[in-house]
């Protein structure tokens, strides 16, 4: 597996790095169906043989449950993996979200601390703000998270979903090796809204989460009733009604040149996001779907491959949004 610098601060990533959220709940409710504990602990452990040492985590998922989940696959080979991980959703003393943001200095110290412990190890290779706190400005949270790498409890810094005025304003405050946005053959607006160049002016590396835009780019999906009942992306624009099958008629135009390629829609559109020299993290708990992606990262576009993916879906044309209404106000702020 290929290895690039992730920013200029020094953190080296594979290409591809593993989205670990579906391996567990979150507040009760499954995230792309049904997880099996010890499934996910096993395609951890394949993923590090593959050169995918590169996990990645939130305090929101479960909340707390994937950080622990995580803490059992590498237990006794902490050093052979590379953990990033979030705060910024506001986790209660009893354990419970109160789907609040608080980027209060305080709480980064106290977030900190339980992800240490839950992750069982002393530090954070890459310690990422999850969503922006609105009350909060960025830079005293930022302040407080360099406060964690002089105190040797994390390594590099992160930011998840912010614009591109946040991300100048926070690395002003200390040097932001990566920010995490979702990003796809069916997401493109970091292309168009300035933060992709802005991470590449500052040296700043880019992680896209959902590379595979939540499973919908494997082609397994044929209806909106594929969901599960309690699937989270029942409730997402982008995979309703209408705006699903506009999608799906797409995304026959990527199979169609998968198929001529000799490679899975997934492997094409990995390795379309890393041609872009940006690291993906698409998220799975199965061995089967982790060496199937590994793959992609040895593919290989052409220029014209390239352009003909994007003419397919150029920015903007994916119908509904990424989110619903209310969360939409949370991200690129």
């Amino acid at each position: 597996m290929k290895r690039i610098n992730l920013g200029s601060q020094g953190l080296e990533v594979p290409v591809e790095g593993l989205g670990c959220m579906g391996m567990t709940p979150i507040a009760g409710g499954d995230v792309y169906g049904k997880a099996n504990e010890q499934e996910s602990i096993a395609t951890i452990h394949r993923a590090l043989e593959l050169g995918i040492d590169f996990l990645d985590t939130a305090d929101l998922y479960g909340p707390l449950l994937n950080e622990r989940l995580i803490a059992k696959a590498i237990k006794g080979n902490r050093h052979s993996y590379t953990i990033a991980t979030k705060f910024g959703y506001e986790i209660d003393d009893n354990e419970q979200l109160t789907w609040d943001f608080d980027g209060k200095p305080d709480y980064v110290k106290k977030a900190i601390d339980r992800s240490l412990k839950n992750l069982g190890t002393d530090y954070i290779d890459l310690y990422y703000l999850h969503r922006l706190d609105p009350a909060t400005p960025i830079e005293e949270t930022v302040g407080a998270m360099s406060e964690l790498v002089q105190a040797g409890k994390v390594r590099y810094l992160g930011l998840s979903e912010v614009a591109a005025e946040t991300i100048r304003q926070a690395h002003a405050i200390h040097p932001i090796s990566a920010v995490q946005t979702e990003y796809s053959l069916f997401e493109r607006e970091p292309e168009v809204n300035g933060v992709l160049e802005t991470l590449r002016e500052l040296g700043i590396g880019f992680v896209a989460y959902s590379p595979l835009g939540r499973g919908f780019i494997t082609g397994e999906l044929k209806s909106p009733d594929d969901f599960a009942p309690d699937d989270f992306r029942r409730q997402i624009p982008r995979y309703q009604g209408e705006n699903f099958y506009k999608n799906l008629d797409l995304l026959k135009q990527i199979q169609s040149i998968a198929e001529s390629k000799g490679v899975t829609p997934s492997q094409l559109a990995l390795a379309w996001v890393i041609s872009n020299n940006i690291i993906a993290i698409p998220g799975t708990k199965r061995i089967k779907y982790i060496e199937e992606n590994a793959a992609a990262a040895e593919i290989i576009l052409t220029s014209e491959e390239k352009a003909k993916l994007e003419s397919i879906i150029p920015v903007g044309i994916a119908a509904g949004t990424r989110y619903d209404e209310q969360q939409m106000k949370f991200v690129h702020v």
